[in-house]
């Protein structure tokens, strides 16, 4: 039924199927950032954790019976790590960002997303009709004209923390902007939560920003968390709101348990540890600087190429060498990229290899 459009995916080299790639290929690809999701004995952990407890699946939706202690656990050292009033588990990114834009943004609001904001956010525009405006990417002076040219009755800004494909930062402005204009402000952190700042906090902490009732923080667990699932961190108003309005987190079942734990005793291990994981982020960082000549203060690192089939090729050579990196083509991104994540789980000899070898059959 479906073969023309198949076709016409192949020939624009956009036809995309699930891998199970050589285990022994060295991962410079996912976003496990820090290594976690393959450290065994942060696993078991969250298995001894687990064995506390009676029940070990949710069972339910949230508001039934699916609330779990340790959802909750997580829950308060999330606020009490980044600074927030309230927070709430939900079963993954993409579900956060519908319950945050189809919920806050009622009749009379007014939303304005970045160009390049994630996906979810994108297709959850779609369900506010005329309610969304969007402004060039990470470009506050175009915010600032666009929320005053509006006489919405509640302004709310999305931006993410870190841009999953450029690995650029949300410009510190945009913070300025937002209080200015006393709006709500949305921060998808799925990229720099456990990435980047002192602490490792993300990019709240990054710039040394205090959260405010007009503040919300989302991020998810499978990335730097090493788990899967989200949290939506905010005023307990905003909380208190999304669960009596927000579909998805009303109606699904409550996020795992077993993920929530894994991801609890990842954040706890970060929080000891952060000096640990800045030093190894920091000098990875100088790696790529170094070798390749691109600067990022965070764990995404594109590098241009001319076309899809060179993306592809050039994924496919370097997979012969022994490593793995994302091949990212549109609709993701506008122009092709490889996408390059020096996990801090891969050795720095090891990196140097890669990046000498990227640099050689990519770069030159």
């Amino acid at each position: 039924m479906y073969e023309k459009e198949l076709a016409a995916l192949k020939r624009a080299g956009r036809f995309r199927q699930r891998e199970l790639h050589d285990p022994r290929l060295i991962d410079l690809a996912s976003n496990d950032y820090l290594g976690l999701a393959e450290n065994s004995k942060q696993l078991q952990k969250a298995c001894l954790l687990m064995s506390e407890y009676e029940t070990h699946a949710p069972k339910a939706s949230m508001l039934v019976n699916g609330y779990h202690e340790i959802h909750e656990v997580f829950e308060q050292t999330l606020c009490m790590l980044n600074g927030f009033e309230e927070g709430i588990v939900v079963g993954s990114g993409f579900l956060a960002n519908l319950s945050l834009i189809e919920a806050l943004v009622r009749k009379n609001d007014m939303l304005f997303i970045d160009e390049e904001y994630h996906a979810s956010g994108m297709m959850a525009t779609k369900l506010l009709g005329e309610r969304v405006v969007r402004f060039r990417h990470n470009d506050p002076e175009d915010l600032r004209q666009k929320l005053a040219a509006t006489e919405a009755k509640r302004k709310i800004i999305a931006v993410e923390g870190v841009y999953s494909m450029s690995g650029m930062l949300c410009d510190r402005e945009i913070f300025d902007v937002a209080d200015e204009a006393e709006a709500l402000l949305i921060v998808d952190e799925a990229h720099s939560s456990g990435v980047i700042g002192e602490r490792m906090l993300g990019i709240f902490e990054h710039y040394g920003i205090t959260p405010h009732e007009r503040h919300i923080k989302m991020g998810t667990l499978g990335k730097a968390y090493g788990s899967y699932g989200a949290y939506i961190l905010a005023s307990n108003e905003i909380i208190t709101f999304l669960q009596n309005r927000a579909k998805p987190i009303i109606y699904s079942t409550a996020p795992s348990v077993i993920d929530t734990a894994l991801a609890l005793v990842n954040v706890r291990s970060i929080a000891k540890k952060y000096v640990k994981f800045t030093r190894k982020r920091d000098q990875r960082l100088a790696l790529v600087e170094e070798i390749l000549g691109i600067r990022r203060e965070s764990l995404i690192i594109p590098i241009p190429v001319k076309s899809n089939k060179e993306a592809i090729q050039m994924q496919a050579i370097l997979k012969q060498k022994g490593y793995l990196v994302g091949a990212i083509r549109q609709p993701t991104v506008a122009a092709p990229i490889l996408r390059l994540i020096p996990r801090l789980s891969v050795s720095k000899a090891t990196l140097k290899d890669a990046l000498i070898c990227i640099n050689d059959i990519v770069i030159k």
